[in-house]
């Protein structure tokens, strides 16, 4: 296997460039635990006004992000209403039931986006026998959907409908800020949809690691002491939220970039006989296609991209999702999809 030139398996495999580490290695540091790390303190406080909640924490992973939040508005026996692709489901291994004791009722919604109307029929009765619906959670953008981007309105509505009925909101916004520049609407307008939000750092924005879940002060005083429970506290963590910091000043509308070169991608997917692009419509940074109809698995076209030093990520034998990010140019995203169709063309 050659060396992977072409990293299109995820964008959480980019790679902090020369001046986020400069940043990274200068930063002042204490004891976040104590509220003394002043470059931590910086970060959650960029969060909170980007997002226009009371207060914000940091911590080691979105997944993390997740957990807490259910933690906080579950109760062991209570249900969360999610959509059947939703990361939290498939790819935090079964972290509702372990942390929150919380059981997913899913909903079968459009690309991952789901209605209004469809949480109304999710709600269960209020019956002792029953669980206990009290959580929405949405992913905006959805991964698994397609790279989909929320539509403000719809969410506006899920979020009346759950305060009639006394129901929290969480959104998973591990690409919310790539939902944020592909459709001009303000990170404030999703983030008021929301009883608690979180930004992923380790994607798009270009960090090492890191998350930050925002809401308002009672809400993140309790994520703080469920943090510490989870082992999530990181003492100088500034050494990493440098990182952040940087990349909120620098990597936010430099993601218009990457959702133009997944549309140059999929263009160029089109033109190669027996793939098929699913979705057909490449919204942000995540391109699916399918390749059921050309002569090899995905597996097989994984294996030989690698000895070209490409690397595309598969969902299953037949699906495969390419994602571009800062590490990626135009040149690259040609270059791969060259090599792709020589092999399939083979």
């Amino acid at each position: 296997m050659s060396k992977v030139r072409i990293d299109l398996y995820s964008d959480t495999h980019t790679q902090p460039g020369p001046a986020m580490r400069e940043a990274i290695a200068s930063a002042e540091v204490g004891d976040e635990q104590h509220g003394t790390d002043p470059t931590t303190n910086l970060l959650q406080d960029m969060v909170a006004e980007l997002l226009g909640k009371q207060a914000a924490l940091f911590l080691p992973s979105g997944t993390m992000c997740n957990q807490i939040a259910y933690r906080i508005w579950c109760q062991p026996g209570d249900e969360i209403i999610a959509d059947v692709t939703a990361h939290t489901i498939h790819s935090e291994t079964g972290g509702p039931a372990a942390i929150a004791g919380a059981m997913m009722r899913t909903v079968d919604g459009k690309r991952g986006i789901f209605t209004a109307d469809q949480i109304e029929a999710a709600l269960r009765p209020s019956k002792r026998n029953v669980p206990r619906s009290a959580l929405v959670s949405v992913e905006n953008t959805c991964n698994f959907g397609g790279g989909t981007v929320w539509p403000v309105e719809t969410l506006q509505s899920i979020f009346q409908r759950t305060r009639d009925v006394g129901i929290k909101c969480h959104m998973d916004g591990a690409r919310l800020l790539n939902a944020v520049v592909e459709s001009g609407t303000p990170a404030t307008d999703y983030a008021a949809t929301q009883d608690s939000l979180w930004i992923d750092l380790s994607k798009g924005l270009g960090c090492p690691v890191g998350a930050v879940i925002a809401g308002d002060s009672d809400f993140i005083e309790q994520a703080f002491r469920l943090k510490h429970l989870l082992g999530g506290a990181m003492r100088q963590s500034g050494i990493i939220a440098a990182a952040g910091v940087y990349a909120l000043e620098n990597n936010v509308e430099r993601l218009a970039e990457d959702h133009e070169n997944a549309r140059h991608l999929a263009s160029r997917l089109r033109d190669i006989p027996g793939i098929r692009l699913d979705p057909e419509t490449v919204e942000t940074n995540l391109v699916f296609f399918d390749v059921s109809h050309t002569p090899f698995t995905a597996p097989e076209i994984i294996s030989r991209l690698l000895e070209h030093g490409i690397q595309i990520g598969a969902r299953d034998d037949t699906r495969m999702r390419a994602v571009t990010h800062l590490d990626i140019s135009r040149a690259m995203v040609d270059e791969a999809a060259d090599v792709l169709g020589d092999i399939l063309r083979g």
